[in-house]
């Protein structure tokens, strides 16, 4: 029940969404002789929606999640295992092209192939269930193990978890799964801005990772190479850190994280 009331939540509360609701409504109200009462849903709106088309606060949102946790470096010790989060793969796409078909977080999988080559010792884990309410129910495990050999990976390489929806379950169903040892040494992948919400939910599971963040999205230093000035840019990236501010907020409220922004 919880995972369907927040997906309800989300695609009201979603700030793209809400505001072009609120747009709708101040205009209807306006319409049909409403005027005084429209302008208190149009204006605030409007304004809220042209700040965050135009100016960087989804930028700054996302600098502070990911310079939580720097990039990884080797420092010599063996690698037992790799955890890759899901969320990179198209499901439907994927399964309508009987083909591989990433996203915007693709870099995880990146990171998955190079990882398998530095350290073909070590376990490969992909944790990804299907997160949708509606279509038709496919892992993202389902995909990546029908098309692993495209990665130049072999089929009984990888592990995969095919359960979880959210993080959380990512975190409990993986450690369920492997019972890792305390003194293993594991990576988990993930991207950069999303690491502080897995770290703790993994940390609050019982299982010391270590970070591996990868897909970084803002460039320090270089803000004005390659920047985008589209408004749907900017009021895309604004939802997806709205969004994990909240998963922060909610996961220490709900106790499955023992800090609000976790850190190194």
């Amino acid at each position: 029940m919880y995972f369907i009331v927040s997906k309800l939540l989300w695609f009201v509360f979603c700030p793209s969404n809400f505001l072009v609701l609120m747009m709708a409504l101040g205009t209807a109200l306006s319409v049909f002789g409403h005027a005084r009462k429209g302008r208190y849903f149009l204006i605030p709106s409007l304004l809220a929606f042209l700040a965050i088309g135009f100016l960087p606060i989804a930028e700054w949102s996302a600098r502070t999640l990911e310079m939580r946790f720097p990039p990884w470096h080797d420092d010599g010790r063996p690698v037992d295992g790799v955890i890759i989060l899901g969320g990179s793969i198209n499901i439907g796409s994927s399964a309508a092209w009987d083909s591989l078909s990433l996203n915007s977080a693709a870099d995880r999988i990146i990171a998955l192939t190079d990882l398998a080559r530095r350290y073909p010792s070590a376990k490969l884990v992909f944790t990804g269930g299907y997160g949708a309410l509606l279509g038709c129910p496919i892992s993202e495990a389902d995909i990546l193990d029908r098309h692993i050999a495209t990665l130049r990976l072999s089929t009984d390489r990888v592990i995969y978890e095919r359960q979880s929806r959210n993080t959380r379950e990512n975190a409990v169903f993986t450690k369920s799964m492997l019972d890792p040892k305390p003194s293993e040494h594991w990576l988990l992948v993930t991207s950069a801005w999303h690491m502080p919400r897995s770290m703790g939910l993994f940390r609050k599971a019982g299982w010391n990772v270590e970070a591996y963040p990868v897909g970084w999205t803002t460039a320090p230093g270089y803000e004005d190479t390659g920047s985008s000035i589209e408004i749907s840019n900017h009021l895309a990236k604004f939802d997806m850190m709205f969004r994990e501010w909240i998963g922060l907020i909610a996961a220490r409220l709900a106790g499955y994280s023992d800090d609000l922004l976790p850190g190194p």
